[in-house]
C-alpha cells in the first residue's frame, strides 16, 4: 500500500516558498514544490515534498518544548548516510539543515522511495506465502542490518556501545518519568525488574534501528524484498537482540489491548523467525534472555507511547490521534511484567532443520497450489488426464516447477524435503510440479553427469515439461537387490552400443511421452576385475530399433498406470550411438549412488505426507462412527493407534529431514547411512500407518470408495523399491560399525 497524506496540520506549518529558496540555493531543487504532510508517524513530522519532476522526504523536530534527548534528526541524517553509503537500504540522505528559519525547526531531506508500506501487521488481502515472504524478508534485512562492521561504517562515536540494555532501562525510565501525567505502579515494578535482570551478554555491540517494525519498512512495489528501512531516530550502538526482540513484541501482545489481534495464517512463528534471523547471522539460535529483551521492549512501547500523549498535552503531537496513546501505557507495562515474570521456553524454540526464506516462501505457495486446485482434482479422477494437465499449466505458470532440481530451483534438499512432504498427500501432485519420478532421478543423472549434447537434447526437454522419461535396472532373471547380478548388456561396435537383455519395473515406460530410458547395462568387457566396475548407464530412445514393451505390470493385482504404468521392457539387438553413454563404460554404480539420494528422500518425505493424509482419515473415522455404545477413538486400542501414528510420523519426519541437512552439507557419499536409515523407517512407518487407518474404516478401507487402498499398495511397495529393507539394513549396519571402530581407535 502507498502511505496516506494530508494537507500539512495547522501546527505543523511552514514556508513553502522559503523551503524552495533553500533548496535552490543548495542546488536540490529548482521546480515549483508543493508540500503534504503524511497521516502515520507519532514523532518527527514528516513531509511530502513534491515537484513535476521528482519527490523527496522531509523529517524534522516538532515545534515546542521537547523531552530531552528525543527527536535528534541529525543522528537520523547522519547514519542513513552511512548506511546509504555502505549499500544498505535507506532512502539516499540529501541534506541537514539546522537553520530553523527555513522551517521552524532542524531538518533533514532525503530522496523519496517507492513502495509497499505495511501499517496492518496481520497483513490483510495477503496471501499466506505472501506473508511468509515479507516477515522473512524483514528479519533478513534486520540480520544484513546487525552484521555490518561498525568500523567500516565511518560512525565514530556514534552510541556508546556496551552496556546498551542498562542504558535503555534507564532513559526509558527517565524518559517515562518525565512525561507521566500519573503514576503507573506496573510501569514502576518493571524498571526495577529489568534493571535486576540485565543480561549477561551486555557487551556485545552491532548498530541497532531501537524501532525496528514492519510497518517502519518500504518493500517493493511487487516483490517481497525490502527496498527501505525507516525512521532512524532511536539507532544507536549496542545489543543487537533488543532490535530482534522489538520486532517479535507483537507476537505477544494480547488481544484484549485491542493494537492487533491474532496474527494471520502465514505469518512465521517466533520460533521460525529467531531461526532465520541467527542463520543469516551466523550464530546459535538458543536465546535464553529473550524474555528480558520483549519485556524491555514492551517497556519502551510503553514510554514511547506515554511520550505521545505527553505531546498531545503540550499540543505539538504529530499524529492527530495522540490522546488515545494515553490509555495504552498501563496494559503494555502489564504485558510486559507477564512477559518477564513467565518462562519462554515454549516460544523461543526452533526448528532443527529450519528452510531458507525462499524455501519458505515456496512451501506456501505449494500449500495454497494444492488446496486450491490439486487436491480439488482428485475427486474427479475420471477426468484425470484434462484436469492433469490444466493443473500442471497453471503450476507452471506459477513457477512452481522443477522445485526439486537445486540448480534449476535454487532449493536446498531440505527446503524441497518440506516441499515433497506436502506433494505426498497426493499420489499426482508430484506430476503437476514436474517433480515426479522416476523423471526427477533421471533428470539429477543429467545434469549431475550429462554431456552438453545429452542435457541439449534430453534434459532441456525434461524440464520443460515436454516429454517423460523412464528408468530400467530392475530385471526379472535375476535378485536384481543385488545391482552386480544384472545381465544386460552392452558392447562396443564401432562408433555404437549393441545392448541386449530385460528389465521390468520400469515406472513410465507405458507413458506415450517416455522418449527415453536411462539403461544400466553390463559391460561384455573380460578384463574388468572389480564387480563395481562392469556396469555402465547408456541413454536408450524409446522409439530405437529393437525396444520393446512386453506388459504392464500390476500391483497387489491392480493397475498403477498413473505415470504410465510399469512396464517389462526387452532390448533385443539395440544400436544406439556411442555418445549416449552417460559418462563413460564403467561408471555405472558412481552415477547410482548420486541419483539414489536425493530420490530417496523425495520419495521418503511423500511417504510423510501422505502418512499425515491417513492419519487424518482414521481420525475422522474414529471421531464420527460409532461402536459397542461409543465412538471408536473411545475405544483405548483405538487411541493407542492414533498416539503410536503420531509418534512414528514425528520420528520419521526429523530422521529424514537430518537426511536432507546432511545430504546439503556432506553430500550424498557421506549421507549413505542417513539415506539407508530414512528409506527403511519411511516405509515401514507408512505401511503401519495406513494399516490402522484400513483397520479403523473396515470394509470400507480396502475398498475403492476411499484412497487408503491404493496408499497401501504405494507405501508396500517403498519397502522394495530402490533396494529392499534388508539391503538397507545391513549398510547400515556395515556403516555404524565402521563408526564405531573409528571412535574406539580415536580414543586409543
Amino acid at each position: 500500500m502507498e502511505e496516506r497524506t494530508t494537507p500539512v496540520r495547522e501546527q505543523h506549518k511552514f514556508s513553502v516558498g522559503r523551503l524552495q529558496r533553500y533548496l535552490s540555493a543548495n542546488s536540490v531543487n529548482n521546480n515549483t514544490l508543493t508540500v503534504r504532510q503524511y497521516s502515520a508517524g507519532q514523532s518527527n513530522p514528516t513531509f511530502l515534498i513534491q515537484t513535476p519532476s521528482k519527490s523527496y522526504v522531509l523529517r524534522k523536530k516538532p515545534p515546542g518544548e521537547l523531552l530531552p534527548g528525543a527527536h535528534k534528526v541529525d543522528r537520523e541524517y547522519r547514519v542513513q548516510k552511512a548506511l546509504f553509503s555502505a549499500g544498505f537500504p535507506v532512502p539516499q540522505p540529501l541534506l541537514h539543515c539546522t537553520d530553523v528559519e527555513i522551517t521552524g525547526t532542524e531538518f533533514y531531506l532525503m530522496e523519496h522511495v517507492k513502495g509497499r508500506i505495511f501499517r496492518d501487521l496481520r497483513l490483510p488481502g495477503m496471501s499466506p506465502a505472501e506473508r511468509t515472504a515479507l516477515y522473512v524478508a524483514a528479519v533478513e534485512v534486520l540480520a544484513k542490518l546487525h552484521s555490518l562492521e561498525l568500523e567500516s561504517l565511518n560512525l565514530e562515536g556514534y552510541g556508546r556501545g556496551p552496556g546498551y540494555c542498562k542504558r535503555q532501562v534507564s532513559t526509558w525510565s527517565k524518559q517515562y518519568t518525565a512525561a507521566a501525567h500519573r503514576d503507573i505502579p506496573a510501569m514502576n515494578e518493571l524498571s526495577g525488574w529489568l534493571m535486576k535482570n540485565l543480561p549477561a551478554n551486555d557487551d556485545e555491540v552491532t548498530l541497532v534501528h531501537g524501532d525496528f517494525r514492519l510497518d517502519n519498512l518500504i518493500f517493493h512495489p511487487t516483490e517481497a524484498r525490502v527496498i527501505a528501512v525507516l525512521d532512524w531516530e532511536l539507532s544507536t550502538t549496542g545489543q543487537p537482540l533488543a532490535d530482534l526482540a522489538y520486532f517479535l513484541m507483537p507476537h505477544y501482545w494480547p488481544r484484549s489491548l485491542n493494537i492487533i489481534s491474532t496474527m494471520g495464517s502465514g505469518i512465521p512463528t517466533v520460533g521460525d523467525l529467531i531461526s532465520i534471523y541467527c542463520r543469516c547471522r551466523g550464530i546459535p539460535s538458543a536465546l535464553p534472555q529473550l524474555n528480558f529483551y520483549l519485556a524491555l521492549s514492551v517497556f519502551k512501547m510503553a514510554g514511547i507511547a506515554q511520550g505521545i500523549y505527553a505531546r498531545y498535552l503540550l499540543g505539538n503531537a504529530s499524529a492527530p490521534n495522540a490522546a488515545q496513546f494515553s490509555q495504552c501505557v498501563e496494559p503494555l507495562a502489564e504485558v510486559a511484567l507477564h512477559l518477564a515474570q513467565r518462562s519462554l521456553t515454549g516460544a523461543t524454540e526452533y526448528r532443527l532443520f529450519l528452510q531458507t526464506a525462499k524455501g519458505q516462501a515456496i512451501l506456501e505457495q505449494v500449500k495454497d497450489f494444492m488446496k486450491q486446485y490439486v487436491l480439488p482434482a482428485q475427486e474427479v479422477s475420471t477426468l484425470y488426464n484434462k484436469v492433469h494437465l490444466c493443473v500442471q499449466v497453471k503450476a507452471r505458470g506459477a513457477g512452481l516447477w522443477n522445485l526439486f532440481l537445486p540448480a534449476v530451483s535454487g532449493l536446498s534438499q531440505l527446503d524441497y524435503a518440506y516441499i515433497a512432504e506436502e506433494t505426498g498427500r497426493c499420489l499426482f501432485a508430484p506430476e503437476v510440479f514436474n517433480c515426479q519420478a522416476p523423471d526427477t532421478g533421471n533428470m539429477e543423472v543429467l545434469h549431475m553427469f550429462g554431456s552438453e549434447e545429452q542435457k541439449r537434447k534430453w534434459l532441456e526437454p525434461l524440464l520443460r515439461g515436454e516429454i517423460r522419461s523412464c528408468f530400467c535396472m530392475t530385471e526379472p532373471d535375476v535378485a536384481s537387490s543385488d545391482a552386480t547380478n544384472m545381465e544386460c548388456t552392452l558392447h562396443r561396435d564401432e562408433d555404437n552400443y549393441v545392448i541386449n537383455g530385460k528389465k521390468w519395473w520400469s515406472s513410465g515406460a507405458g507413458n506415450p511421452q517416455c522418449k527415453v530410458a536411462i539403461v544400466m547395462c553390463r559391460s561384455s568387457s573380460q578384463d574388468i576385475s572389480s564387480r563395481h566396475d562392469r556396469h555402465s548407464m547408456i541413454l536408450v530412445p524409446m522409439d530405437t530399433s529393437g525396444v520393446k514393451l512386453v506388459r504392464p505390470l500390476t500391483v497387489f493385482g491392480q493397475d498403477d498406470a498413473i505415470h504410465g504404468g510399469h512396464f517389462e521392457v526387452h532390448f533385443e539387438n539395440v544400436r544406439v550411438p556411442a555418445s549416449n553413454i552417460i559418462l563413460g563404460e564403467g561408471r555405472g554404480f558412481e552415477i547410482a549412488q548420486g541419483r539414489l539420494g536425493p530420490g530417496r528422500l523425495h520419495h521418503c518425505m511423500r511417504a510423510v505426507g501422505l502418512s499425515e493424509l491417513a492419519l487424518e482419515l482414521l481420525c475422522h473415522r474414529a471421531a464420527t462412527r460409532h461402536t459397542f455404545g461409543k465412538k471408536l477413538y473411545q475405544h483405548e486400542v483405538v487411541a493407542h493407534w492414533i498416539a503410536e501414528c503420531r509418534l512414528m510420523i514425528e520420528q520419521t519426519r526429523l530422521l529424514t529431514l537430518h537426511a536432507a541437512h546432511a545430504l546439503d552439507t556432506a553430500g550424498s557419499q557421506a549421507a549413505r547411512k542417513q539415506i539407508a536409515m530414512i528409506k527403511v523407517a519411511a516405509a515401514r512407518m507408512a505401511c503401519k500407518v495406513v494399516d490402522f487407518a484400513i483397520q479403523v474404516y473396515g470394509g470400507a478401507g480396502v475398498s475403492g470408495d476411499f484412497p487408503l487402498a491404493q496408499m497401501y499398495a504405494y507405501v508396500r511397495t517403498l519397502r522394495i523399491a530402490d533396494g529392499p529393507d534388508e539391503v538397507h539394513l545391513s549398510s547400515i549396519a556395515h556403516l555404524e560399525l565402521r563408526d564405531q571402530l573409528r571412535k574406539a581407535q580415536a580414543k586409543l
